[in-house]
């Protein structure tokens, strides 16, 4: 029987190393699957190259059985697989096995300034979405954060195009080795909810191409991405889904992208545009308004009937169309037609631990008077836990990005969890009604009864924890609709006003996706900026609070004193939210901190702030030499020295400014960072590295970057506004 055994274990390890090999050997380079395609292409009817372009379902085209091509099944994302929805309406299809692990949302991955936690995040939602059984996982979001009204800017990955490029492609990397495409969104300039079925973006090529699309050029060149998603807006008159300028020139043309383009779901508008302009598969789309009723609704999709019909007309080639199948193929070689697609994993341990330690490490302290925190877990104290945030399910809302998590810990249950010797007592304190997508509703809650709870409560702690913030309904941080106000909704404001009439050693933890107006700020003694941070909020909250983690996260996007400090709305409504027809991008390139800087407008809270419970000390700030030519490499060296009491991480910052420019230029603008650990009493060194053609500006009077000569300030520091050293250097 052992001799059985021994065999047994010896064929099944020369077994898995013969498959290994078979898998080694079937895999397949770009010119074998190109050879694939072109052998497929004349096997296919017209018929059916065009039902691929097309949906079927609501996530999903059609294959051609017959040959044994698959149906293409996605799913919404970026922060974890969607619940499954039904086939032909938007209802979720009651399944009891599609509960999944929520990961944090993008602005706290963004926070993190971590691109080590953004491949995890990638490997691990990868996982989840193979599982499921989905080929294209919709997300990640980059668009910009323009205007902090903008519903949907929890899913982005803040204001600066450096810092979303730099986080984005390992993302993708890790999706992807999963075999299943990210697909990134929204391209492009979708950086309001708004009217943004139809609103005309105004914007000159320099932004465009500085601030608004460098993160998918990232995406594309160096993240090789497998799909792209079209964006609702218009440009220039053109929708964004078909437009020539972004789809062909620049997407398809100068990048060279050779993935699939996908509507947004009803971002479709007109068949020869559709077909002509770039877009390959059209989702979602209600050409007759019965889409949901229709027999054979699909059917009448812009790149369905109607394309056919002008491909047998001949009004558009079909070498249009085989450009699209093309694409679609490749996808899927890519996907589930790879001989070595892994099997995903979903809801495990690994999974929990990613999201808690990307959910930790992207809190960010950004007030901490009198060391409020971090809270000591092992002293029997009394805390009141005020706010409906605290228990409030932040997993569920938002629009196409809510989750159907397994489990969500909240913020009350991990405080719980950690302070066992603490008395813990909770008061909702206001009330913000169901969780709802496309409508308000209003709470059926006593509000004066939630706000005399509330102050009773702190009346009696030692310490008050506030969570307040936005959530996930509609005209708050949700697809669908922009913010109508900058201020905290719900009477937040007035309740932290009474709180602190009772009980001063108050600190605020805000959950939200967006910068908010603080009339209390210089009354409370601490404050932390937390985000949509999934599956294990509580947990991580409490990690960061007890001081088992030290806090490190920085601010993706700048915080405004108030609504007209920002530079879109500092234009008036012409810039946002437009005149319902047209907005201009009036501030150009000076988005974010760049306004901020150049216009010297003090923020609230800068991009790239951040406390810790310890104390760093950046010195020793150098370059090799203080004279480069336009194919080298700019090297800074710094000393981290952590001089206080925790270990703790520390993010290194490098902006870049061109005195006497020709053109208009921000002070200032992020080119690299490095997060480093540094334990305490201890140093390390960093080493933040940059080519300098990344100091070129786009000229339009070239349409092409141009690379000036002459002096330049590099910045070095912990945030935008807290700089340690400068130094000049010239580029000959």
């Amino acid at each position: 029987m052992k001799i059985l055994k021994t065999y047994l274990k010896l064929f099944i390890i020369v077994s898995l190393f013969i498959v290994s090999k078979n898998i080694q050997a079937q895999q397949i380079s770009n010119e074998e699957i190109n050879a694939k395609i072109d052998s497929i292409l004349p096997l296919l009817t017209l018929e059916e190259k065009v039902a691929m372009c097309h949906a079927q379902s609501k996530f999903s085209t059609p294959g051609v059985g017959r040959l044994g091509i698959p149906e293409v099944w996605m799913s919404d994302g970026p922060h974890g697989v969607r619940g499954e929805i039904n086939w032909d309406d938007w209802g979720y299809a009651g399944w009891t096995n599609d509960y999944i692990t929520a990961f944090p949302a993008l602005t706290c991955l963004a926070s993190t300034f971590n691109p080590d936690l953004a491949k995890a995040y990638g490997i691990s939602v990868g996982e989840e979405a193979r599982y499921r059984k989905k080929d294209i996982l919709l997300g990640p979001g980059v668009n910009i954060y323009r205007t902090p009204l903008n519903g949907r800017n929890f899913e982005y990955m803040g204001e600066d195009p450096f810092l979303a490029s730099t986080m984005v492609v390992p993302y993708i990397h890790g999706v992807q080795q999963n075999g299943v495409a990210a697909c990134v969104k929204h391209y492009a300039l979708n950086n309001q909810e708004l009217w943004r079925g139809h609103i005309n973006v105004e914007v000159s090529d320099r932004a465009l191409y500085e601030i608004y699309l460098p993160a998918f050029k990232a995406a594309v060149e160096e993240g090789n991405v497998w799909s792209i998603m079209g964006a609702y807006n218009q440009f220039r008159g053109q929708h964004t889904t078909h437009n020539e300028m972004l789809m062909n020139k620049i997407l398809k043309e100068d990048w060279a992208f050779d993935g699939v383009v996908v509507s947004d779901w009803g971002s479709t508008h007109n068949t020869k545009e559709a077909a002509l302009y770039g877009l390959d598969m059209e989702m979602g789309t209600g050409t007759d308004g019965l889409t949901t009723s229709t027999q054979n609704a699909y059917d009448y999709y812009y790149l369905a009937n109607p394309f056919l019909k002008m491909l047998k007309e001949g009004e558009i080639e079909e070498a249009v169309l085989d450009d699209k199948v093309s694409r679609i193929l490749r996808l899927m070689y890519r996907t589930n037609m790879s001989v070595n697609r892994p099997l995903g994993r979903i809801n495990n341990q690994e999974h929990l631990d990613v999201a808690r330690k990307i959910a930790s490490e992207g809190i960010v302290l950004l007030k901490n008077e009198n060391s409020f925190f971090p809270i000591n877990p092992n002293k029997e104290i009394t805390i009141a836990v005020i706010g409906e945030n605290a228990t409030k399910s932040l997993t569920i809302g938002g629009g196409s990005s809510e989750l159907k998590a397994k489990n969500e810990i909240s913020p009350l249950e991990g405080l719980k969890n950690r302070y066992k010797k603490a008395t813990i007592i909770h008061a909702k304190g206001y009330a913000s009604g169901p969780s709802q997508y496309a409508r308000v509703v209003e709470p059926t809650d006593d509000l004066e009864q939630l706000k005399k709870e509330a102050i009773e409560a702190a009346s009696k702690a030692d310490v008050v924890l506030f969570f307040g913030g936005l959530n996930k309904n509609h005209l708050q941080d949700c697809e669908g609709g922009d913010r109508q106000s900058f201020g905290l909704p719900f009477g937040q404001d007035e309740l932290i006003d009474e709180i602190l009439k009772v009980n001063a050693n108050t600190g605020v933890i805000l959950v939200s996706g967006n910068a908010v107006e603080m009339p209390w700020i210089h009354n409370v003694n601490a404050l932390m900026q937390t985000w949509y941070l999934g599956s294990e909020a509580g947990n991580a909250m409490a990690d960061v609070i007890s001081g088992d983690v030290n806090p490190s996260g920085k601010l993706p996007f700048s915080f405004p004193k108030k609504l007209t400090d920002n530079a879109a709305h500092s234009f008036g409504e012409n810039s946002y939210p437009g005149d319902s027809i047209t907005q201009y991008y009036k501030e150009d390139i000076l988005v974010g901190y760049r306004w901020h800087d150049t216009k010297k407008i003090k923020p609230l809270f800068a991009f790239g702030e951040g406390l810790s419970y310890t104390n760093f000390e950046i010195s020793k700030v150098a370059t090799a030499k203080k004279a480069y030519t336009e194919n080298e490499q700019i090297t800074i060296s710094a000393t981290v020295s952590n001089t206080g009491d925790f270990n703790g991480s520390e993010v290194v910052q490098v902006y870049v400014g061109k005195s006497k420019s020709k053109v208009e230029r921000a002070v200032k603008e992020l080119k690299g960072f490095q997060k480093v650990m540094v334990k305490k009493g201890e140093s390390e060194t960093v080493e933040i590295s940059f080519n300098v053609k990344n100091l070129a500006f786009y000229d339009e009077t070239i349409s092409d970057w141009n690379l000036e000569k002459g002096g330049y300030v590099i910045y070095v520091g912990n945030a935008s506004n807290h700089i340690s050293k400068e130094i000049k250097i010239s580029i000959q």
